[in-house]
Parts: structure tokens; sequence; C-alpha cells
């Protein structure tokens, strides 16, 4: 634990979860810390949409009683955490960013929760809000007619990312260290790159997901964290079997008798040289990105770590092509199904960005479709080669720092389409793969930057305590946010 934190905010879930053992932390003063600093910060972050006091009073109470009673769940009971609002969490409202669902006369606060929400409670997590999305989490920012523009602690007149950006924001602000989120093209990734923080896009099916995505089998959900170790601890609760998720894998995949998450990151992080025998390909582009210079000389740095926590590190050319258009064709596909319930008109009534891309991006015909689904198995079987040859494969998260908010390309991009900034992340929701992005510096402006660390399909583990090892010898390069909980000193 920080000798002299200024504030609860400043610690992690597990330094909390050890202060709530002790008994010199309680958990009710730490969601009061975490609500005030949402009250006086979130204002000029627009991270949440739903904040829940009184229920989170309530959890709060419970696990101090059973910290009390020397009873505690877990190393994450009592810990403040937030939703991002696409999940279904009993007893507040789930809108997923969307006027169609806020203002229609039957909609329902949700009575069950959704599996990853199940888990978070059933890890005795204390729930105190929701975080925002875009509208059904369908681009690489976070903004939307119903909850406006979401910012970047850094920067409050850059974009976090998205779609997870509300949840990034928060955490990077040090309002709860803990959140979960969902990624289908980068969405839990891109904000993490974005706002210097950790997240993890498991293997597909590790975490159960209900109801079953529009996006299908790209969609993936996970935990959004300030480290490495906490990211596995939640992993450790999320992975809780859920039968609505008949696509669901059982823990045992990525969790075999060796242990849980949080003890490989607790293994990545013993001896000087921990990742020694570590096979790494470095791919600095995939193929077919480019790179801001001082995102890539980030990245290089934190390949050069890795060699010196001991990996071997080879860069390699994958002489990839670019499966944009495949995806397009299974995400605009997905998209066009969220929108078909709320009429023909639907795409009129929404963020005209996502009006405007499934008009570019609506006539695809079953064997367009089929041609995806196959580029998209070439794509695994390929990738799952290089994993014969390497255990990590690293790229940058993203090719370049945080934009301007309120927009879903940078100033004067080639595109309209917020993939054509994110070529990086997408590829591995195709191939389903564990992909782990951490804070690795800083670019010239003092911006965040994020290395991916990927793995064959099931090997989590390998990633959560290769990305440990990585975050424990990097993250001195990554400052606190202007904009924080504990920051004395913040811009206006």
């Amino acid at each position: 634990m920080p000798a002299t934190p200024t504030s609860t905010c400043d610690l992690t879930a597990l330094d909390l979860s050890a202060a709530f053992r002790a008994g010199t932390l309680s958990p009710v003063e730490v969601v009061d810390d975490v609500l005030n600093a949402v009250d006086r910060l979130d204002g000029e972050l627009n991270a949440f949409c739903v904040i829940d006091p009184d229920g989170a009073h309530a959890s709060a109470k419970a696990a101090e009683r059973r910290y009390r009673d020397r009873a505690a769940l877990g190393p994450l009971d009592g810990v403040p955490t937030s939703i991002k609002d696409i999940f279904l969490t009993a007893g507040l409202p789930t809108y997923r960013g969307s006027t169609l669902l806020a203002d229609r006369d039957d909609h329902t606060v949700p009575t069950v929760d959704a599996p990853a929400v199940a888990a978070t409670v059933a890890a005795g997590c204390v729930v105190f809000g929701k975080t925002t999305t875009p509208e059904f989490a369908w681009k690489g920012v976070t903004d939307s007619p119903l909850v406006g523009i979401t910012r970047n602690p850094y920067d409050t007149r850059l974009t976090p990312g998205g779609s997870s950006g509300g949840s990034a924001s928060a955490v990077a602000a040090g309002l709860g260290p803990l959140s979960v989120g969902t990624d289908g093209g980068g969405s839990v990734r891109i904000p993490a790159a974005f706002t210097g923080t950790v997240a993890l896009k498991p293997t597909y099916g590790v975490v159960p997901m209900f109801p079953s995505s529009p996006f299908g089998t790209l969609a993936h959900a996970g935990p959004m964290t300030r480290t490495v170790p906490d990211a596995a601890a939640f992993m450790d609760a999320l992975i809780r079997p859920d039968s609505r998720d008949w696509s669901a894998m059982p823990p045992s995949a990525t969790t075999p008798e060796a242990g849980g998450y949080l003890t490989a990151a607790l293994d990545g992080t013993v001896g000087d040289r921990p990742l020694t025998g570590l096979r790494v390909a470095y791919s600095p582009d995939l193929g077919f990105g480019t790179n801001q210079p001082d995102v890539e000389r980030a990245v290089d740095a934190a390949a050069g770590a890795l060699e010196q926590l001991g990996a071997t590190v080879d860069v390699v050319d994958l002489h990839l092509a670019d499966p944009v258009d495949s995806f397009h064709v299974l995400w605009f596909a997905g998209a066009a199904a969220v929108l078909k319930p709320f009429g023909d008109d639907a795409a009129e009534r929404v963020d005209p960005n996502l009006g405007d891309a499934l008009r570019r991006y609506r006539d695809f015909s079953a064997q367009d479709y089929l041609d995806a689904v196959a580029e998209r198995m070439a794509l695994g079987v390929r990738l799952g080669a290089l994993h014969h040859d390497y255990d990590i494969l690293v790229t940058p998260t993203v090719p370049i720092p945080a934009f301007e908010a309120g927009s879903d390309v940078p100033p004067g991009w080639h595109s309209p389409d917020w993939t054509s900034w994110t070529p990086y992340t997408y590829l591995f929701n195709m191939t389903q793969q564990p992909a782990l992005s951490v804070p690795c510096g800083v670019t010239d402006d003092g911006l965040p930057v994020g290395v991916q660390l990927v793995g064959a399909r099931f090997s989590d583990r390998l990633v959560i305590r290769t990305g440990a090892a990585l975050h424990a010898a990097v993250a001195e390069r990554t400052p606190r946010p202007l904009i924080h909980a504990c920051a004395q000193v913040r811009r206006s």
C-alpha cells in the first residue's frame, strides 16, 4: 500500500481489500470518497450516466459486516466498481447510450443482471454507477445524443476513446479502481490506450455474455483497471459460469490447476527476469498500419523492456492485409440488427454518424457475409500458426494518441470510419484471441500510449503474466492525469 496516499481514490483494488482486511479502511468510507469525487469531477468528464448512492451504501455496509466477521467474499469484496451502460443491471436503467431506449414508454429497469454484472456483485464489489457509451457501443469514441460527450482526464478537449470510454475515463481519474466494459472491435483497449489504463479483451467465451450481442461472436466483456494485478483479480471473478450463455467456455479453459489470473499476474512480478524463455513477436504495424512516430517510439521501448525482463523479442513482418472490409460486413450487419426492432426509420433517429455509416454499409449479401466469415477463419489459422513459434505478439494498441472529443475521427482525417484510425484492435475480435492493453509511456505532448499484448486463444493467463511484468517495469513512464480525484491542481 502507498505510504501516504492523499485519498483512498489513489489506491488499487487490491490495496483497498488489504486495508479492509487489516481494519484500517472501511468500504463505506471508500465508496463515500468515490461518490464525492464523482460529484466533484464528473461535470468535467461526463463518464457516468447513472449513479446509485443508496445501492452503493447498502452494498458497502454489507461488505463492512463481512470483513468484521472475517467472512470476506474474496480479494475484491467492498471495492467500488462501475458498469458500462451496455450490461443489464438489476434495479438500474440500461439505456445503452440510446434515446431509442430512453424514450420508450415501455422501457423498464431490468430485474436481472448480465453475467458480468452478476459475477461482479457475487464477488462483493460495490456497484456505484454506470458509465457512458456511444449509442449501442457502435464506435471507437464515446459520445451520444442521449448523454453527450465523454472527455479524457489527461485533457478534457480530447476523447477518451470508446466505446468503453466512460469506464476508462472514470478509472483513470480515480473514480473507482474497477470497471467492466465490452469490446467488439477494440472497445476496452482503445480507451485504455488513450487514458493510460489497463484493459483485457479475453478469449471469446471466457467471460459469459447475456443477452447475446447483436455483434455476435465479435463481442467480448472484460476488466478495465489501473494495474494488471487488479485486472487479473477481476478476471478471477468475471469467469463465473452462467448457463445463459450457451457459447461460454468453462473456467478451466484458461485457469488450469496451476492457479488463477491473479496468481499469474503475481508470478509475472517475481525476480528481475520473470519472462525468461518467453518468445515474443513484435510487429509495429501488422503489415498495414502507420504509426505516429512518438507512439511507435514508446512501443519500441516497451518491446525493449520485455527483452530486459528476459523475453526473446523478434521484430517480425506479418505481411497481413487489412481485414477491415470483412470486419465492416460483420460489424454493420450487427448494427443493423440492433436497430431493426425500432422501426424502418430508426437510422434517422440515432447518432447521425451511425445512420450515415449504416447507409454506407448496408448493401451486403449473404455471400458477402459468408466471405467475411471465411476471411475471419483464415486469419484465425494464420495467427494460430504464428503462436507455434511465438508465445506473445506485441503491437501498438492504437497508432495515434487521443484526439478532439466529439469527433469520430481526428480532424482532417482521410476517412469517416472509426476503424480507419484503430487498425490493430478489431482483427483480434475476428480471431477471438486474448489481447491486453498496457500503458507504456507518453507522446511528445504528454498523452498516453498503449502497447497491446496478444496471445493464442485460451492463453489469457500468459498474456496477464506478461502484462504484469511489463507494466511493473514501465508504469512510471505514464504519469497520472491532470484531472484526478487526488490531484491538487486541475485544468479548468
